[in-house]
């Protein structure tokens, strides 16, 4: 029998593999794992976190392997093995999955595809992974860490990527061309719906980003080039929805700036208070930019959120971004760290009501007709069917 026969008397199963299920800036995993239609989903895990958040049932917390000193110590200094050996964590997943079979396995992240490759390569079933855009860096702290991704790569069926700039990077790792498919996080539409927005006639912009506080996401350059519209405009607002490492620092440098009465941070919100947020605000500022580890964004999914309320976007040419934001279309790229730019398009899309309402239009647009939900779930859905299709099923 193949691996497609019998698919219309009960639903194919998909492994979902996520180390941690699920970290609040994983919301668009949540909407992949709870969205497939055509599959059935178990989530693997080691940890559950955010419940209330991400309400599935469908978990396998994978338990904790009993400790063995002895046998660790055998595995992991003279034998060598990989972690997921010596930890016990190999064992523990084959019995999981014996206990509930699965047609495929979808990893979520390339460094977690690199730690399972051991249990990929003994598994009867495909597996493929996915690259979300920090999974992309190289670790060379990590011994062999470069080598076995190679081989993760080679390994896999197919290689899923988030943004054409991903299969780019993924591909000079060593991928093979025909493994690449795109695949695009899709948006729950009609909770982002298209606002229009009253124009303020008395210069109280609101300027609007959501992100994880991390160094890639641009935030100093976005606060400077913020600093300079205030001072121009000293009635505007900025307000940045997220957490992380970054808080302390990004509070200290808007006081630095004086612009700290004049800047919100918010923390994480939920989806229904980041579309509020976003019908309350004129312009979305994403000024993504490379940091040192080479930690690359993908297509960022709170830009595209706001984007299908009607959002312009001041962004940068960075990853996938120019996938989404079409300079001088739906909004106005920068390059990177260039907080001069980013201001000069501050004052050129406020100056320009016309350019505001038609960038915003097309941002939404552009979203619905590309990056709607349901579609991405399609195409997801057939790429799990390829991957069965080219990994026979054992006798």
């Amino acid at each position: 029998m193949s691996n497609l026969e019998g698919a219309s008397e009960a639903k194919p199963v998909v492994a979902s593999y996520c180390t941690t299920f699920l970290k609040p800036e994983m919301r668009h995993i949540y909407r992949q794992v709870t969205g497939l239609q055509r599959y059935d989903t178990f989530v693997l895990t080691r940890e559950r976190k955010c419940v209330e958040q991400f309400p599935f049932e469908n978990i396998e917390l994978i338990p904790r392997a009993r400790k063995n000193f002895l046998k660790r110590f055998w595995l992991k200094y003279i034998l060598q093995k990989a972690p997921v050996y010596y930890r016990g964590e190999l064992q523990v997943l084959i019995k999981m999955l014996k206990r509930r079979p699965a047609d495929l396995m979808h990893i979520y992240f390339g460094h977690t595809g690199v730690h399972l490759l051991p249990l990929i390569k003994e598994w009867k079933r495909p597996s493929l992974v996915s690259f979300h855009g920090m999974d992309i860096q190289s670790r060379p702290r990590q011994e062999g860490y470069d080598a076995q991704m190679q081989e993760l790569l080679q390994t896999v069926p197919l290689v899923l990527a988030r943004s054409k700039s991903l299969m780019d990077r993924l591909e000079a790792l060593g991928c093979p061309k025909e493994k690449l498919r795109i695949n695009r996080t899709g948006i729950p539409l009609d909770d982002f719906p298209f606002t229009e927005r009253p124009l303020p006639g008395d210069g109280a912009w609101r300027f609007v980003q959501a992100c994880r506080l991390i160094s890639k996401k641009g935030l100093k350059t976005a606060l400077l080039a913020f600093a300079k519209f205030h001072a121009e405009n000293p009635r505007a607002h900025f307000t940045i929805a997220g957490d992380g490492p970054m808080k302390t620092e990004i509070a200290a440098f808007s006081a630095e700036l004086g612009i700290a009465d004049s800047v919100e941070l918010r923390g994480f919100l939920s989806q229904r208070e980041l579309a509020e947020l976003y019908a309350r605000s004129h312009v979305f500022v994403h000024p993504s930019e490379m940091p040192p580890d080479q930690n690359q964004e993908g297509v960022p999914n709170s830009m595209l959120e706001a984007m299908a309320s009607g959002l312009p976007v001041l962004a940068t040419h960075h990853g996938g971004i120019p996938e989404a934001v079409k300079d001088g279309e739906n909004g106005l790229l920068v390059a990177e760290r260039d907080d001069e730019a980013l201001f000069q398009s501050m004052r050129e899309i406020t100056s320009q009501p016309g350019m505001l309402h038609r960038f915003g239009a097309a941002a939404s647009r552009s979203v619905r007709e590309e990056f709607e939900q349901k579609k991405a779930i399609e195409k997801l859905e057939l790429l799990y069917d390829e991957a069965r299709s080219l990994v026979p099923v054992p006798l």
